[in-house]
């Protein structure tokens, strides 16, 4: 006779095989009696799977969704099809910037047979992600590396090229993986220089474990981080504009992205938003259509003005509301 844990194990395979089984189809698939179906299925309601049941000879046993999640028994191809929709989850970001995709592939891998793990190395080598003309690519090897480097809690050794191509390593301390709908950025601290760090997932090269154990104290929140690097970013220019929005409308208005935002009062928030050059900083605040003052520089404060005055300019013979000086005061915040 089959061990218990074998049995339930089977069980647990045929319910959720089909819709319905019959107490008398399970005890032949499972090659026991009856009574011992109805015990193993007492066994698995106790382990928290949903088994509901329909009374008389004819009726049946099928599985509902649970109050938790028990564990699952997945075949060869099961196995392998989920594996493989968490990998395209985590680098298409579907599922928004946390890592739960991630987190759910590392611990699928962890416990796959090596013919599987194997089927699905082959597939990692064969498939190529596509990304958006200006969004990198990374390996999804690599992105698994680097979220098993966030989980071990250990210090690493990094090997990174920046945006100039220059290789450097170093030791770091990982802690998140953020997904900003256009790039993965790897969180840690940078152990030499003694602060908080992004890097772009996509040029690490290497990161291996130093086996030394680290305790985290009082790490940043790291989309936050994140959103502050891409906003202050490499811009030669940087503007400083006053909107008399809330904090979450103005959120709205210019992504954290794109800008670093604080709130000034209940009613306005000052946002430091980049960018290449004077004329550019102007025709994005224009392409916002909302009120606003630029505090700050000057050179963008009088590009705004001189766009916008050729804006009514070119509608003046036309009238309308952009001829209306008011207006033109309330766009640019004069």
């Amino acid at each position: 006779m089959n061990s218990t844990s074998v049995r339930l194990l089977r069980l647990v395979s045929l319910l959720s095989a089909r819709p319905s089984w019959t107490c008398g189809e399970l005890a032949d698939r499972t090659a026991v009696t009856e009574r011992t179906v109805r015990r193993d299925i007492a066994r698995l309601r106790e382990l928290g799977y949903g088994v509901e049941s329909d009374p008389g000879p004819w009726g049946g046993y099928r599985l509902r969704a649970g109050a938790r999640v028990p564990p699952l028994i997945l075949d060869d191809e099961e196995a392998l099809a989920v594996a493989v929709g968490l990998r395209e989850a985590a680098l298409s970001g579907v599922l928004g910037g946390d890592q739960a995709a991630l987190s759910a592939l590392l611990k699928l891998r962890q416990v796959l047979p090596p013919r599987i793990a194997d089927r699905l190395g082959e597939m990692d080598a064969a498939f190529v992600h596509t990304p958006r003309p200006d969004e990198p690519q990374v390996a999804p090897g690599m992105l698994l590396e680097l979220a098993t480097a966030c989980r071990r809690s250990e210090r690493a050794s990094l090997s990174y090229r920046d945006r100039e191509g220059k290789a450097t390593t170093r030791e770091v301390d990982p802690y998140r993986l953020v997904h900003t709908g256009r790039r993965w950025y790897f969180v840690a601290q940078d152990v030499a220089r003694c602060e908080w760090r992004t890097f772009r997932a996509d040029r690490v090269t290497r990161i291996r474990p130093t086996g030394h154990r680290v305790e985290l104290r009082d790490p940043p929140d790291p989309v936050l981080l994140v959103s502050r690097s891409i906003a202050s970013g490499t811009y030669p220019l940087c503007a400083t504009v006053r909107f008399p929005l809330p904090m979450d409308e103005a959120l709205r208005l210019v992504p954290p992205t794109v800008g670093t935002h604080r709130p000034e009062s209940p009613d306005a928030t000052v946002v430091e938003i980049g960018g290449p050059d004077a004329e550019g900083l102007a025709g994005y605040l224009l392409s916002l259509a909302t009120p606003l003052r630029v505090l700050s520089p000057d050179d963008v404060r009088e590009a705004l003005l001189r766009r916008t005055r050729e804006l009514v300019t070119d509608n003046e013979s036309g009238g309308g509301a952009m001829s209306n000086p008011l207006h033109r005061n309330r766009l640019v915040g004069e």
